[in-house]
């Protein structure tokens, strides 16, 4: 959509869910209420599609969280995973079924969207939104205690966009979740290189993925192989706080691979913020999802997954509290969404937060389980596969509870 064509403002009128932000989080939440009949704007303050920091790991409850026919740009399937302790005693594993895909993020952001669209969404892109305001008194319809019958969307351009729900899915760093109140117990810094290869790397890297245990607590690394791209997605990831090592140990890793020699097309960083347990989910008519919420898994700190599942689960409830007569009923559906979210993955984050804490202490455990002991490696495949969960894992198997007690003492 145009938004600087003349004429009426596309954006005037009543929405009854307008969502903030385009990634998967919130594409999904658009496609979820879109599906349903209702009239639903997505906004972006991006044009897709745009480079999207991030490895692109597809695993197995990203695939079944998907679009009925949505067609995965996969550029490679991973079969094995090499696995080393910073630089050292590296093992690779095997799968004879595919563990994940791998995807450039600007193309499956593009595909998302255009899901949403073709359920119904209305696009905007290029739309900066700057927070939530309250109905002004004397507005539309009697207050219900819950931000009257409507909330205001307000952008950068100064306009104000109606709506009977909003779910904020604009990033680590949302407005919306700023609205909200959503605290963070856990903050990391992930940097990221985007390194095209000849021809002879890529097909030495296809179907493999390479996990370093890195030197800073609670540090990894990873390759990401983009086959049909040519390039390598390498990364590292630790707490926030020491920037300059962790810059460093990204360095190192890439000397270490062989990978000085090429220069990089892209180097990013950001920082990925995990909700603490007790933060809200939502205010009155606005939910948030994904990366806006703080949604993401603690330990290996994947986010597509849970942004798509929690964007989902948005857009159905936002849907309800559209549709909820009264502040009681708004504070029972925004409620219920949280129940929702919190029974799922609030469990899997509970359990993340362990294994974090005790992999902070003993990364040499960790590794010598996944690299050597068979029934851990098929629980961390079956794991990623989508079969299982972290938090079933150490539900249903006292070795994982045993592991991770000895690890975190």
């Amino acid at each position: 959509m145009d938004t600087e064509a003349t004429g009426p403002d596309p954006l005037a009128g009543v929405w009854d869910v307008v969502v903030v932000g385009a990634g998967p989080a919130g594409s999904s939440a658009a496609y979820a209420a879109a599906a349903q009949g209702r009239r639903v704007l997505l906004l972006d303050k991006a044009e897709h599609p745009r480079y999207k920091t991030c490895g692109g790991g597809i695993i197995g409850p990203s695939r079944d969280s998907l679009p009925p026919e949505f067609k995965l740009p996969l550029q490679d399937r991973i079969h094995n995973v090499t696995f080393a302790l910073n630089g050292r005693f590296s093992r690779t594993r095997r799968s004879k079924r595919m563990l994940f895909g791998l995807v450039n993020r600007d193309e499956f952001d593009l595909r998302l969207v255009q899901a949403a669209e073709q359920a119904g969404a209305v696009l905007a892109s290029g739309v900066t939104v700057t927070g939530i305001a309250e109905p002004e008194a004397g507005g539309s319809g009697p207050a219900d205690g819950a931000g009257g019958r409507t909330v205001s969307v307000t952008t950068s351009d100064g306009r104000r966009i109606e709506a009977r729900a909003v779910v904020g899915a604009d990033g680590s760093a949302s407005r919306i979740g700023r609205h909200v109140g959503v605290s963070f117990d856990q903050i990391d810094l992930g940097l990221e290189a985007e390194i095209p290869v000849p021809e002879s790397v890529t097909r030495h890297w296809a179907g493999t993925i390479h996990l370093d245990w890195g030197p800073l607590p609670g540090s990894y690394g990873w390759v990401f192989p983009k086959t049909e791209s040519g390039t390598l997605t390498v990364g590292v990831i630790s707490a926030r706080g020491d920037g300059e090592r962790t810059k460093a140990y990204l360095a190192d890793y890439i000397r270490r691979l062989g990978l000085s020699g090429f220069t990089p097309l892209v180097e990013s960083g950001h920082l990925t913020r995990c909700r603490a347990e007790d933060s809200p989910l939502s205010r009155g008519r606005v939910l948030v999802a994904g990366d806006a919420a703080g949604l993401l898994e603690p330990w290996t700190r994947e986010g597509i997954s849970y942004a798509l599942r929690s964007g989902r689960l948005a857009g159905e409830w936002a849907v309800r509290v559209a549709e909820a007569n009264g502040a009681a009923d708004v504070r029972r559906q925004a409620l219920n969404y949280a129940f929702a979210i919190k029974a799922g993955l609030g469990v899997e984050m509970r359990a993340g937060k362990v294994m974090l804490s005790a992999f902070e202490k003993r990364p040499h455990l960790f590794h010598a389980a996944v690299a050597l002991v068979d029934p851990a490696w098929r629980a961390f495949a079956r794991a990623t596969q989508g079969h299982t969960t972290f938090a079933e894992v150490m539900r249903d198997h006292r070795a994982a509870r045993r592991l991770a007690s000895i690890a975190g003492r």
